[in-house]
Order: structure tokens, then C-alpha cells, then sequence
């Protein structure tokens, strides 16, 4: 009976043992699973939005500079005489929610966005492979009319944008993002352009040390639904981290900053020499 009773309670035992060894190892799994952070270096890849928000009750202010086209050559110093800049403001309403708000001189126009995060990308136990956030975009064109007999309505005015945002980092230094990206103009300039234009837009970033990037972003635009003066847009560009500043320092052939206008009415030509240098500077306060 004591060598029967012996083995009985070593069973037992062993049994409480591993099924305590178990839920251990399912804890430290539940530890284990967190948020991958750091997709992209701050909330602009270069034109377009990148996955990232602004953090909750944190202001980012930015101004974004574009100068004139390079192949202007030295008569305008390519291109430095010329600018076109955007200032914002983009706020964290709540971690998943960011709203910002813009003005560019280009067309003298006004834009207000939101950004709210749906899924994040997490390892461990709830392994989420990707980011998906949505934007929406709305902007207002302020620039008076030089002629007189022109209709000039206040709803021809108004441009709108949806984006989704599927974003994946692979690796601590490379990342990657896809961008389905609807575009709406309440009025166009000739009839031989539509007012619905759909493109794909892809974006990356790879880490050149722990401060510096370089980023690359295309939006492409569906067959049909531009004019042949228009073309894709096609940016490449370094991120530069001092502090609370970020710096991006680029070359696109694209003059606007904001989705109407680096989406669909993009005028440059990469082969032509019609590349803008241009920068955005970013600097967050806390609220």
C-alpha cells in the first residue's frame, strides 16, 4: 500500500507540476505579445500619410517646403528662387485617433484629415501580421478666379480623399506600405478628366542607422483616369532623426502636398529633370 501510495502521489505531483509549468509558459506568451512600434519614422512617408499616428495629447507641427524644378539650372539656382509650402498641425485625439489640419499656398488651399488606426501589427500569443488604418481628407481650394464670367461655386471648391493604409514591418530596419487610395474633385479643369480617380500607392523605408532612413513612395494611378499631362507620382527621400525634430529631406516630381493634388495632378516628369528638393520638418509639443 505505501509503495502504491507512493506512486500515486508522484503522478499527482507531476501532473499539478506540469500543468503549472503550463500556465507559466501561457503567461509569459500573454507578456510577450505587444504592439510593433516604429513602422515609419513619423506620420508622413514623404507626400502621402504612413501608418503611424500622432501619439495621444501630442501636437505635431509641420512644415513641409517644396522648392521650384531642377532643371531650371543655375538661373533660378535650381530651383531654391521658387517654393510652395504647407503648414499643419496634426493632434493625438486618443491613441488610435489623429485629426490634423493644413494650409498650403499651392492654389492657396485648405485640408483637414483623420486617421484612425483599425488593426496593429503584434507578436506573441495574438500575432497580427499587418497595420490597417483609414484616412479621410478633405480640402477646400481658396484661390480667387481671374475671370470674371467663370462659375465660381463654393461647393466646385471642395476635393475629397479615402485611403486605407495596410503597413507591415519585417524586420527592425525595413517596413513596408500599401495604400488603396480614392480620390474625389467636385470640379475639374476640361471634360477629358474624370472627377473619381483610383490608384495604388506603395511606400518603404529602410533603416540606415538609428537615426537616419531612406523612404521611397509611388502612386500609381488606374488606367483612364488621367489626361496624358498628368503623371505618377515618384518620390525618394531621407529621414533624419535630432531629437524632438525629424527632418525628411526628398525628390519628387510632385508639387503638391496634399492627396488631390500628388495623387491625381501631378505635372512632373522624372525624365524631363522636373524634380522638386524638397523638405519637411516636424516638431511634436507636449499637450
Amino acid at each position: 500500500m505505501r509503495w502504491w501510495g507512493f506512486v500515486i502521489s508522484f503522478l499527482i505531483l507531476s501532473s499539478a507540476a506540469t500543468g503549472q509549468e503550463d500556465l507559466l509558459s501561457m503567461l509569459e506568451e500573454e507578456v510577450t505579445a505587444e504592439e510593433v512600434k516604429a513602422i515609419f519614422k513619423t506620420t508622413r512617408i514623404i507626400n502621402g500619410h504612413s501608418i503611424e499616428n500622432t501619439p495621444h495629447r501630442i501636437l505635431d507641427i509641420k512644415i513641409s517646403h517644396r522648392f521650384g524644378f531642377l532643371k531650371n539650372g543655375i538661373y533660378d539656382l535650381f530651383g531654391l528662387d521658387g517654393a510652395t509650402i504647407r503648414l499643419g498641425a496634426d493632434y493625438g485625439l486618443t491613441p488610435k485617433l489623429t485629426i490634423g489640419f493644413g494650409r498650403s499656398t499651392l492654389e492657396k488651399v485648405y485640408d483637414g484629415y483623420i486617421k484612425y488606426k483599425l488593426i496593429t501589427q503584434q507578436t506573441g500569443l495574438r500575432h497580427i501580421p499587418i497595420n490597417l488604418s483609414y484616412v479621410g481628407t478633405a480640402s477646400v481650394r481658396t484661390l480667387r478666379i481671374e475671370d470674371p464670367n467663370a462659375s465660381d461655386l463654393f461647393s466646385s471648391r471642395w476635393f475629397y480623399t479615402h485611403q486605407l493604409l495596410l503597413a507591415r514591418k519585417f524586420s527592425e530596419s525595413f517596413s513596408m506600405q500599401l495604400m488603396p487610395t480614392f480620390v474625389h474633385r467636385n470640379l475639374v479643369q476640361t471634360n477629358a478628366e474624370k472627377n473619381d480617380v483610383y490608384a495604388i500607392g506603395i511606400g518603404g523605408r529602410q533603416k540606415l542607422s538609428k537615426r537616419v532612413s531612406i523612404n521611397f513612395e509611388y502612386f500609381y494611378v488606374l488606367p483612364d483616369q488621367l489626361t496624358d499631362r498628368y503623371k505618377n507620382s515618384l518620390s525618394f527621400g531621407f529621414d533624419i532623426e535630432t531629437g524632438g525634430h525629424v527632418f525628411q529631406l526628398h525628390f519628387t516630381n510632385s508639387t503638391a502636398m496634399i492627396e488631390k493634388g500628388f495623387v491625381a495632378e501631378t505635372l512632373g516628369d522624372w525624365g524631363e529633370g522636373e524634380i522638386h528638393f524638397g523638405f519637411n520638418i516636424s516638431r511634436v509639443f507636449s499637450l
